[in-house]
């Protein structure tokens, strides 16, 4: 596929924030401001309107790295506890499906284990934060499932594979959180949430070959299995850092005090058209 004469697109990786909150503003007031914030100004970094969106969510993972192809993608509520408002959220961004089978040729060029979904919907990890990205939910987005196993260096790898996007006019975003213990919230999170946080910022910015054995060595990391007991919401970094593997690392949120205690941050990895 032949690249348009622009500048390449910038990744991310983000915070989705919990469940339905930018629907919830009322029952929770400015809990998320400053995540909105942030990822509201992600149109303006970009710099134009990208073709779509490819969404790595934290809430997708199957045995092979699985291409949503849905031309109109339904809503997956994939939370609970939630009033009952937001089991009627809309967010009826189009789907891409001939991006979809361009994705899946990248992986399977890359060796990589790969699939089709017709019918996948959209999850929280995507409209959530799609919801103050583009509210209008007038750019097209695939979202792209991590594989069962969450190997870094797997996904470090189908980075690599998808970094041609990135001349094609697609953003690529990893959807997680950098702190991810739901047991451990509040004060008792502001020492390991902070130490992990650290680490994350010192490794993003070190050399891409250090960067990069940093994130697949992540475990060893200060109170690395305190902020991440399970790794689902820290393996769509890897992603995006591979596909901008030679490019720094620029924090775009950060939070100290987040929920109560949190230490939480959002990065972009390369430069961005109308971020300066």
């Amino acid at each position: 596929m032949s690249t348009i004469n622009s500048p390449r697109l910038p990744t991310y990786f983000i915070s989705h924030g919990g469940g339905p909150w930018p629907w919830m503003k009322a029952e929770m007031g400015d809990t998320y401001a400053r995540l909105e914030a942030a990822l509201a100004d992600m149109p303006r970094q970009i710099g134009r309107k990208p073709r779509a969106i490819l969404m790595v969510s934290a809430h997708w993972e199957r045995p092979r790295f699985t291409v949503q192809a849905n031309p109109h993608p339904s809503m997956v509520y994939d939370y609970g506890g939630f009033p009952a408002h937001t089991y009627q959220v809309r967010y009826d961004a189009p789907g891409d499906p001939a991006l979809a089978q361009r994705v899946q040729t990248l992986i399977e060029a890359a060796g990589l284990p790969s699939g089709i979904d017709a019918e996948r919907g959209y999850d929280h990890g995507m409209f959530s934060p799609m919801k103050a990205i583009y509210p209008d939910a007038d750019v097209p987005v695939i979202q792209l499932s991590l594989r069962q196993g969450l190997d870094p260096a797997e996904h470090l790898a189908l980075g690599r594979a998808l970094a041609p996007l990135r001349d094609e006019d697609v953003v690529i975003v990893g959807s997680g959180l950098s702190y991810h213990n739901l047991r451990a919230f509040g004060p008792q999170a502001q020492a390991p949430s902070r130490a992990f946080d650290d680490w994350l910022g010192q490794t993003l910015a070190q050399d891409p070959a250090a960067r990069a054995q940093g994130l697949i060595g992540w475990e060893t990391a200060p109170a690395a299995r305190i902020a991440h007991p399970r790794e689902e919401h820290l393996i769509p970094l890897m992603v995006a850092v591979g596909a901008a593997e030679q490019e720094a690392a620029h924090r775009v949120y950060y939070e100290n005090g987040f929920m109560g205690g949190l230490t939480v941050s959002s990065y972009r990895f390369g430069d961005a058209p109308g971020a300066h």
